[in-house]
């Protein structure tokens, strides 16, 4: 039923190259790894447009025939020397054409499900070079609350999530988050509409397996009609966690026992009691939200790291504070403080928050995705140089306000 149609999931060439261009510098001849490529749309981009005069791509897929289509598509383009094609098992590539760190980017657009969001980015991460990045589409909830008739179809086939669920789940996994975009409705179109065509030209009447492929791919247009407001497909440009970023130093919400612990790294970390005194404040303020006070720990289960996020607004919305960010000067530049930073913005996603704003040094957030607030017409309530007040968006689903930062009473502003 899905031979010679262009597509296996939805997409487009134009969300491929979004994509694509949220991963950044690319080697010259990067070596892409396209996982569950179907008959091949992407590979053939990638071969023909990534890195500085296109990529070389191993294309794997477990149906052979797909494979056939991509290679007479290569050579028909004149990208046959780019584009490998390799039968194969997505989910346990073994041999030396898949050793560990052999590619710089990993793609699957529309084929993670296949092992679970969560086995992906967990099996597919020794594949990425020092660097690398990984870059998939998963589908998942666009609405807090999916209605009935919704989830009665998705529930028994894939355990959907939000946004921000993915997020966390990413960054959970040891990678940060390069860029997320949420594919257009016209996506689906160029999947389903050929599809659609298709079904309407067969019968069943071929084999009972023709019959139960036609009837679950109509349920499946069917529940798009009805309910294809309430998902969709987003994609996720993700790099591993490296020295630096954190990945040796374990992050947790803060428990009363670390208070003392968490009061003394923000002295060291500053040198005055202000910041410290400000964390104390903000505990018996009603800006507080229990759970998003993050501490990392030292080897030793020492407290090495704090960040906080509190309730503010911006013209009355609600949107998160992050201040202080305080780490032991005995291990800074360590990537402690990345690694509570990230762990708790990773947390503010699963809550369901939406804007983070924070004051400090334009050298230091934006690898954490953070932009100068003026972008968004948002602007701090006194005067201050305009990339030092910056602000992160944690779902592009939601307006973003603009207007003066409203601070809890303990900043004393």
């Amino acid at each position: 039923m899905h031979h010679g149609l262009p597509r296996q999931a939805p997409g487009s060439d134009a969300s491929t190259r979004r994509l694509l261009s949220l991963c950044g510098p690319l080697p010259e001849r990067p070596r892409v790894l396209d996982l569950g490529c179907g008959p091949g749309r992407s590979a053939l981009l990638l071969a023909a447009e990534a890195g500085a005069g296109g990529a070389e791509v191993t294309a794997v897929d477990l149906h052979a025939p797909f494979l056939e289509e991509l290679r007479a598509a290569a050579a028909a383009r004149g990208l046959g020397d780019r584009v490998r094609t390799a039968l194969a098992d997505m989910g346990s590539l073994t041999g030396e054409d898949f050793e560990d760190g052999c590619f710089d980017l990993v793609w699957a657009e529309g084929s993670a499900y296949i092992l679970g969001f969560d086995a992906a980015l967990a099996r597919w991460k020794r594949l990425l070079a020092p660097g690398g990045t990984l870059v998939l589409t998963e589908c998942q909830w666009t609405v807090p609350g999916p209605s009935a008739g919704a989830r009665a179809f998705w529930d028994p086939h894939y355990v959907l999530r939000t946004t921000a669920g993915n997020l966390a789940a990413a960054q959970a996994a040891g990678y940060r988050v390069l860029g997320v975009h949420h594919l257009p409705d016209a996506d689906w179109a160029e999947y389903y509409g050929p599809l659609a065509e298709r079904v309407r030209t067969l019968s069943g009447a071929e084999s009972p397996a023709m019959a139960a492929a036609l009837a679950a791919t109509r349920e499946e247009l069917d529940v798009r009609a009805r309910h294809g407001h309430e998902y969709g497909y987003t994609g996720y440009v993700l790099r591993p966690v490296t020295a630096g970023d954190g990945g040796a130093w374990p992050a947790r919400p803060e428990t009363a026992a670390d208070a003392a612990a968490v009061r003394e790294v923000n002295l060291a970390a500053f040198g005055t009691p202000l910041e410290a005194d400000l964390v104390d404040a903000l505990r018996t303020d009603d800006s507080w939200l229990p759970g998003l006070s993050y501490v990392a720990e030292a080897p030793d289960g020492s407290v090495a790291a704090h960040a906080l996020l509190t309730r503010c607004e911006v013209d009355g919305v609600p949107a998160l504070a992050l201040a202080p960010v305080a780490t032991d000067p005995a291990v800074q530049c360590s990537g402690a403080g990345s690694s509570v930073v990230r762990a708790l913005l990773a947390a503010a996603r699963e809550r369901g928050e939406s804007l983070v704003l924070v004051l400090g040094h334009p050298e230091y957030y934006p690898r954490f995705g953070f932009v100068p607030a003026s972008h968004f017409g948002i602007r701090a309530p006194f005067e201050v140089p305009d990339e030092a007040m910056m602000a992160l968006v944690l779902d592009d689903s939601v307006p973003v306000p603009a207007g003066t930062v409203g601070y809890p009473a303990p900043f004393g502003v």
